[in-house]
């Protein structure tokens, strides 16, 4: 695999200074982009119309005019015993009238007489009706019906699948983003804790301080030490899992370098890429896509129930020609030259016939029976994440408040221990309560973005 590091892409990286310098942050935005243009599994959803295209064609296949020749002949000891040649064109219609045009050219010392026809060859034009399985439904326009509503049914499919691969490239890129920010906060913390070790140091050295503290000192650095190496080891983690949606024009993998980090206003960036009205989405349960996609499956499960019902009904063909020896004169036909043909057939207990009728009410029952447990599934779906996303905008506006203010006390707490007024003891716990909360601002912030990434994929409008 080619290795191509991830910085080449500056028309979506800006350049900024944090924790090292030349670092270059990945736009969320851009980031989408580039998952929504180049990744595979987006790709492969757009397949899926394609496959609805070439089903369509397919069955509108079975209306394609068509030309026949058959040839068959017998020579045995100089004698010809018989040389049959038949040529036809053929044009299928919708409703099971098939129009026909034919040739016949036989010869031969043992020719069967029914195959008898003028030294150069007798033509024949006409049609032929399948009146019970053509007029109502046959198996050729049951197929174009139901191809044509899968044609339909496979935008909806895509529209799912790719909601699918951009909901967990959203994911990705808010863990990526979490662990970004707890080793950013713990990297900080370090430097403070090491800072205060070397000052408590120097003023047990110069005998203002006692052992004590120094050793204090020197477990809360070593602790700050762990909770960094632990939050860069997730970071690194959650790198490597958010490189798995990073691709080129040319199907490459792109590699994440460490100089790449995520940015720093992540809601804003949202907020820019989803406008914050998706909770009217909520309002139309029925224009859900998963609902779609079920009522395609019925209006097909549909058809096929009618297509067996038709089966009931008796085979029922007629086939009528005018035959002539002058075919550009077909103003002329003689209507006494004609074939005529009839077919009846009707089984008597018709158990294969109403066995699959009743297997095709099944299936159409149990579907619908999905639909409306699926309707109710989303309606309610949908208020949870409604619920939840409220709830969690009014839980980061406090939590956002209170982070703050632990940071006040902090700097306070600091100030006066530079002072003389504090001990370490404060300083430390300080600390650990703005640590705590600034993590819990994460989390919540994190989990409301997480639930308005679920709402776009459920409702499909990424």
């Amino acid at each position: 695999m080619r290795r191509i590091e991830l910085f080449i892409l500056l028309f979506c990286l800006q350049p900024v200074f944090v924790l090292a310098q030349d670092s270059l942050r990945l736009d969320f935005n851009e980031y989408m982009a580039i998952v929504k243009k180049y990744h595979p599994l987006v790709k492969q959803a757009g397949l899926v119309t394609e496959e609805g295209d070439f089903k369509l064609m397919k069955a509108r296949g079975n209306f394609d005019p068509k030309v026949e020749a058959d040839l068959s002949e017998k020579e045995y000891k100089s004698t010809e015993y018989y040389n049959l040649f038949n040529a036809a064109f053929k044009i299928p219609t919708y409703y099971g009238l098939e129009l026909n045009a034919k040739y016949e050219s036989n010869s031969g010392t043992y020719l069967n007489p029914q195959n008898t026809v003028p030294e150069d060859g007798l033509y024949s034009a006409g049609i032929s009706l399948d009146i019970t399985n053509g007029l109502f439904l046959s198996e050729r326009m049951s197929a174009l019906k139901q191809a044509k509503i899968y044609r339909d049914q496979s935008v909806v499919k895509r529209d799912i699948m790719t909601a699918e691969v951009l909901y967990q490239a959203a994911l990705t890129y808010f863990e990526w983003y979490t662990a970004f920010q707890e080793y950013a906060l713990y990297n900080s913390f370090v430097n403070n804790a090491e800072f205060r070790l070397i000052s408590v140091k120097k003023q047990f050295a110069a005998g203002d301080k006692p052992a004590v503290d120094t050793l204090e000192a020197n477990i809360a650095y070593e602790n700050r030490q762990v909770q960094l190496q632990l939050a860069e080891l997730d970071y690194r983690k959650a790198s490597l899992k958010l490189a798995n949606f990073l691709w080129t024009e040319n199907n490459v993998p792109l590699e994440l370098t460490g100089q790449v980090i995520p940015v720093e206003n992540l809601l804003e960036q949202v907020n820019e890429l989803w406008l914050e009205d998706e909770l009217a989405a909520t309002e139309n349960v029925t224009d859900n896509p998963k609902l779609r996609f079920l009522r395609y499956d019925l209006d097909m499960l549909e058809v096929e129930k009618r297509l067996k019902a038709n089966r009931l009904l008796p085979d029922l063909d007629l086939t009528y020609n005018f035959l002539t020896e002058q075919p550009e004169e077909w103003q002329q036909l003689n209507r006494d030259d004609y074939k005529f043909g009839i077919k009846f057939s009707l089984p008597l207990f018709m158990r294969k016939e109403r066995g699959e009728l009743q297997i095709a009410k099944l299936a159409l029952e149990n579907s619908r029976y999905e639909l409306m447990n699926s309707i109710q599934e989303i309606s309610n779906k949908l208020q949870i994440l409604e619920t939840e996303i409220i709830s969690y905008r009014d839980q980061r506006e406090k939590i956002r408040k209170l982070a703050s203010d632990y940071g006040l006390l902090v700097q306070a707490e600091q100030r006066k221990f530079e002072l003389g007024d504090s001990s370490l003891f404060l300083v430390n716990n300080r600390e650990n309560s703005f640590i705590s909360a600034r993590m819990k601002e994460i989390e919540i912030t994190i989990k409301f973005l997480k639930s308005r990434a679920e709402l776009k994929k459920l409702t499909a409008t990424f």
